[in-house]
């Protein structure tokens, strides 16, 4: 589970700027919105964040950082060799932070032990790299790292509580590799649980249309998945009385003979022995009649709360952390709502999964929905460079504040500046 994320000097992100899951001492929605991980003593959690703001504000840069910090972590060490760029891209509209590293850090608990990880880096070096552990809520340095550009090498400091072949680890990491992932590669099994909670905890999908149905379609092999997957999307009463998947073999005899050469043995090459699959959803008339659609003919709504069913289930039923990116694309408010509800409700989230998305969608900006802690707000300032901040720090009154009004009144900021239309108008 997530406490905190930190990121500074990232795209439009100039100064560091943090997003905290971390629980205010207010207890609306306590019971629903709320929990309280062992690992933490007098400290809760909230189950969702949601991150609102203009066109071009920088909240679509803080869901990307995550994302670039979760690619580092899990594709550094197989980088082919040094020259091998890392995606990370500088505040470019200031000469200093330009040639500056970008820094990224995470704080969460994973089996029970809070961490706490970050680096900095730019394309082509990793400068700074450390993690703290809290087991039994003691900090213990496990290690840290930082680049000497004279020496052109990094300088290592490791904790007497990391332990393993450290030495060989170090030795085997290059300058635009993390260490940690360097070691999990090399087999350390103390720093794996680190690495599988970007790998298999954080979900990320930088827009709603991220995930295809394949995920989906996989839950469907089983009648009890299916099962599930019908109950998800019948619960967002898009009536579908049953799912019918059919697989087979990928045929090139089935391409069209217009497909350029190059072109088909790209597509050849790719789809070599994997199965084609035609998903139908099934309905009932007003007779009982069954009658079968392909899955492109339903709406883009369907289509996309299909695609989303499988991992919205999968991230609730194992407790994961999932961010996702523009939440109200093709969705009713409702269905953005429905999907919301989910995290907040003990039933669906017995494992205190979280959710942080951003979205335009005011409807569900309101405090039968959320806690005053779970609402951020982005905007730029006349640099360009972008701010987060929670809707807290304007002390809304508790159940009485009507938040959607206050923002589209643009009592919190991070609203577009519409001017006038004018062509007439000098430049």
């Amino acid at each position: 589970m997530l406490i905190e994320f930190t990121v500074k000097n990232y795209r439009s992100i100039k100064e560091e700027q943090v997003l905290s899951l971390v629980k205010s001492k207010n207890d609306e929605l306590s019971d629903t919105n709320s929990f309280s991980p062992n690992t933490l003593k007098n400290t809760s959690l909230v189950r969702s964040a949601v991150i609102y703001g203009a066109n071009a504000a920088g909240k679509s840069n803080i869901i990307r950082a995550m994302f670039e910090m979760k690619t580092i972590v899990g594709e550094s060490a197989s980088l082919s060799q040094e020259g091998d760029e890392l995606p990370v891209t500088p505040f470019l509209f200031d000469e200093k932070t330009s040639s500056e590293p970008s820094e990224f850090e995470m704080v969460f608990i994973k089996e029970g032990i809070r961490y706490q990880y970050g680096f900095t880096a730019t394309k082509t070096n990793i400068l700074d790299e450390w993690l703290i552990a809290f087991p039994k809520g003691r900090a213990q340095r496990w290690f840290s790292r930082i680049y000497d550009e004279k020496k052109k090498r990094a300088n290592y400091k490791f904790g007497d509580s990391l332990t393993g072949k450290k030495s060989v680890w170090k030795n085997a990491t290059r300058v635009n590799a993390l260490f940690l992932s360097t070691a999990v590669q090399l087999n350390s099994e103390q720093l794996k649980p680190i690495f599988n909670w970007f790998k298999e905890n954080l979900r990320l999908s930088t827009v709603i249309g991220g995930w295809g149905p394949g995920y989906t379609v996989s839950l469907c092999d089983t009648e009890k998945g299916k099962d599930k997957i019908l109950t998800f999307l019948n619960a967002a009463d898009l009536n579908i009385h049953d799912i019918q998947i059919e697989k087979e073999k990928f045929d090139p005899d089935f391409l069209p003979d217009k497909i350029p050469n190059s072109a088909k043995e790209e597509i050849i090459k790719q789809l070599k022995n994997k199965d084609i699959i035609n998903i139908k959803t099934i309905h009932k008339t007003t007779t009982d009649k069954l009658i079968a659609l392909e899955l492109d003919e339903e709406s883009d709504g369907t289509q996309q709360v299909f695609s989303l069913a499988g991992p919205w289930l999968d991230v609730l039923e194992n407790g994961y952390t999932l961010v996702i990116d523009e939440l109200h694309n093709n969705l009713h408010p409702k269905l953005v709502k429905y999907l919301v509800d989910l995290f907040h409700s003990n039933k669906t989230n017995p494992r205190n999964a979280q959710l942080i998305f951003t979205t335009h969608e005011t409807s569900i900006l309101n405090q039968d929905v959320f806690r005053r802690d779970q609402i951020w707000f982005c905007e730029k300032d006349k640099i360009q460079s972008t701010s987060l901040y929670p809707l807290t720090d304007f002390s809304p009154r508790k159940g009485r504040e009507n938040i959607e009004s206050g923002y589209l009144s643009g009592r919190y900021g991070a609203l577009p500046f519409v001017r006038e239309l004018n062509f007439n108008q000098a430049h």
